[in-house]
């Protein structure tokens, strides 16, 4: 647990190790949030699980379009490819929509469900698609329905208006999932501590199981797809679930491959081990600047963790 902790350290900022339930290591400010940036993505997505709990959305694998009426567009050529009628939830939580990269009104690159490419643009159509159901700010809907009952307060969590796109659609703030959630350690691992509880807090279903089972794991639909930019993301669509990261191709050998976590820029992660009973959280400055293999920044702080366990695995 030392070694992980002084190897975050090289980023300097805050961590928060959790197991059984319990903390069992800390360090840095609690309370200081942290900008999380693409860490952002998994913390939204939760929105979709409590839309498709309280049946605003019918399945993640209905049409985008049907959700949001000016689906796609800007820009116009999206609507000459004739791709933005395929889009679906899923697509847009699994980069596999074909959004560029930027969170703006981007161009699509290729037909949705043929490739995966990370995207910050497909995440903030998927916000907007929620946005509308709710016809509700996502951030007082999120503080209604789970950051407070998990014990999230404001002071913990902010939420900045949209950077990319006006600031209100049909008159409701805009936020993206894309990225501009600021937060400390302790609400980082609360969310992660929801998701390994199956969505449940205390004696309260707040999502439901089987959207954290998909949000976890790999769907069949996108495992071994074509990356864009592999240089960048490896094989990312071997090892991306609905918006988080995990292991399940095996690349990180002696950690878990039920492991699974967020990651933003400057590497804040909220990671979660299923099987070990484990959440840790961890924001501040970059890690391993090298970045020479898929998880060279932060295989050096998810292991040490998994290699404190002791006693033996079932």
């Amino acid at each position: 647990l030392q070694k992980a902790r002084d190897y975050a350290l090289t980023g300097g900022g805050s961590g928060r190790i959790i197991r059984h339930g319990k903390l069992v290591m800390d360090w840095g400010d609690q309370k200081q949030r942290y900008d999380l940036k693409s860490s952002t993505k998994a913390i939204g997505v939760t929105a979709l699980g409590l839309a498709l709990k309280d049946g605003k959305i019918a399945s993640i694998h209905d049409r985008a379009a049907k959700y949001h009426p000016t689906f796609g567009v800007p820009p116009e050529s999206n609507t000459a490819t004739g791709w933005l009628d395929k889009i679906t939830l899923f697509h847009l939580a699994t980069q596999t929509a074909g959004f560029d990269k930027n969170g703006g009104y981007t161009e699509l690159l290729f037909e949705p469900g043929t490739k995966w490419s990370y995207s910050d643009g497909g995440p903030n159509w998927l916000a907007e698609c929620v946005t509308l159901v709710y016809k509700q700010d996502l951030n007082r809907l999120m503080f209604e329905r789970v950051f407070g009952p998990i014990g999230i307060k404001p002071s913990d969590l902010t939420w900045r208006g949209n950077s990319y796109r006006p600031k209100e659609i049909d008159g409701i703030p805009r936020r993206e999932f894309g990225s501009g959630i600021s937060a400390n350690v302790d609400a980082m691992a609360r969310i992660g501590y929801l998701y390994l509880r199956q969505g449940r807090w205390r004696d309260e279903q707040i999502i439901p199981a089987s959207f954290v089972d998909m949000a976890r794991t790999v769907p069949a639909a996108i495992k071994g797809l074509p990356v864009v930019r592999p240089e960048a993301y490896f094989n990312a669509s071997d090892h991306y679930g609905l918006l988080w990261w995990n292991n399940a191709d095996g690349t990180m050998a002696n950690i878990p491959r039920d492991t699974y976590w967020s990651w933003g820029l400057y590497d804040s992660l909220i990671v979660v081990i299923p099987s070990l009973d484990i959440v840790a959280s961890r924001a501040g400055k970059s890690l391993n600047k090298a970045r020479n293999s898929a998880y060279s920044s932060i295989e050096p702080f998810i292991e040490p963790i998994v290699l404190s366990v002791t006693e033996k695995q079932k």
